[in-house]
């Protein structure tokens, strides 16, 4: 059965957030961030951060997801952060074989021609897939709440 969550993050990306702001909007207040702020600080990571082709934005929006899990700031809870996003990033990476929006798409969102050969390509349903394996990863690492 698929959680409330991973469809609400689906249709969140679905309704014109950007993938890192689906996972993060739905995640983050879990947590004690706003679904109000978690929008605003995950604004510039969609298309792998800000249409730079990196890191895929459903992955940052995990990461910093992740980052809320552990109360604190000393050195571990660092350590403890660092590992479940190491667990995250391999769970992600055996599912996708990449964390990397360029080569998860197939084109560099960076340009207009990568952009026109994403929508001409109907590659929004392939990122559809990685905001569905981010929140279904999250549900299956994070800590109950």
């Amino acid at each position: 059965m698929v959680n409330e969550q991973v469809n609400q993050a689906i249709s969140r990306f679905e309704g014109g957030m950007s993938c890192s702001q689906a996972i993060l909007s739905t995640y983050g207040p879990l947590y004690g961030l706003s679904k109000e702020d978690a929008v605003r600080v995950s604004r510039g990571f969609g298309g792998g951060m800000a249409r730079l082709s990196e890191t895929c934005g459903a992955v940052t929006g995990a990461f910093m997801t992740i980052g809320l899990v552990y109360p604190g700031s000393d050195k571990q809870v660092r350590e403890d952060t660092y590992a479940l996003i190491r667990q995250f990033a391999e769970k992600f990476i055996a599912a996708n074989c990449s964390l990397n929006c360029a080569k998860l798409v197939g084109c560099d969102l960076g340009t207009p021609e990568g952009q026109t050969y994403f929508r001409e390509n109907g590659l929004m349903k392939s990122c559809t897939k990685y905001v569905r394996d981010a929140a279904e990863i999250l549900e299956e690492l994070l800590p109950p709440k």
